[in-house]
């Protein structure tokens, strides 16, 4: 597909989708909402992708939602806002659901609807200088299209905070409330990622995709037989897959398990064509 409001890396197996509205501060709009909503379904489904990273050109993250997008909603009827909003949901559950990892580089500004994709992705990296802020109730609206996601990435206590009094926080902040995963000087967030992406390619992609299906599954549910059965019956299927039985055959024989191999593999057949 031509991309307007996004750029696309894929490199080693890493694809970074970079948010390209630099003018604006990356704020989004109809437009790149449908752009991140597609990008994100194709490289869920690419087998040549192992990992996400979603980053940003220019000295902000996402300012949130476009001004001039702003004020066409303005006069949208009832009927058009819910169609909009469904839009704007879609895409954070398509990012949240993604079966590959996904993770967040924020540098600079992460505001309102900014704040919802770092926490619809599985792994935050904030750099120091970055900028938090739940700003929606300053413009008599609601964060609610991001709450599912913010919710489940910070104590509802912490969120009741931001989202009433729309204060700005820094990065500091952010770690400490779960927001973030990790910090990193400006100059060292590449470098923080590298190494999560690092440890990413040595994980299994089938027992990764069920990982994440097992958080989404599993969280807040009540431990009873149920959840007992159901987590005994979630083991027994990934031992029984071809991961599974490669990667305790590669632990017991003291060896690379296939996923690895194929992976270093792909890098020195990439490293070798850049040279050619």
């Amino acid at each position: 597909m031509t991309l307007t409001t996004l750029e696309i890396d894929i490199n080693h197996r890493v694809a970074v989708v970079w948010l390209a509205r630099e003018s604006v501060r990356n704020a989004f709009n109809e437009t790149s909402i449908a752009e991140l909503t597609t990008v994100f379904e194709q490289l869920g489904s690419n087998e040549d992708v192992r990992a996400i990273v979603l980053a940003a050109k220019g000295p902000a993250f996402c300012a949130g939602a476009d001004l001039s997008w702003m004020k066409r909603m303005a006069e949208y009827s009832d009927a058009e806002n819910r169609a909009d909003a469904l839009r704007l949901a879609t895409m954070l559950r398509t990012i949240y659901e993604c079966p590959k990892p996904v993770i967040a580089r924020v540098q600079g500004d992460a505001y309102a609807g900014g704040v919802g994709l770092v926490a619809a992705c599985d792994i935050a990296v904030a750099s120091l200088d970055a900028t938090f802020c739940l700003s929606e109730t300053r413009l008599g609206l609601i964060p609610a299209t991001i709450g599912p996601y913010v919710l489940r990435a910070m104590h509802p206590h912490t969120a009741r905070r931001y989202f009433l009094t729309a204060e700005k926080f820094t990065a500091a902040e952010a770690f400490r409330i779960g927001l973030a995963h990790d910090l990193a000087p400006p100059e060292e967030l590449d470098g923080k990622i590298n190494e999560i992406l690092g440890a990413l390619m040595l994980t299994s992609p089938s027992a990764v995709v069920e990982s994440k299906r097992l958080v989404r599954d599993l969280t807040a549910r009540p431990i009873d037989d149920h959840l007992i059965e159901d987590t005994a019956q979630r083991i027994a299927d990934i031992r029984a897959s071809d991961d599974g039985r490669e990667g305790v055959r590669s632990f017991l024989d003291k060896r690379k398990p296939r996923w690895v191999v194929d992976y270093e593999a792909a890098v020195a057949a990439n490293n070798e064509s850049m040279t050619e």
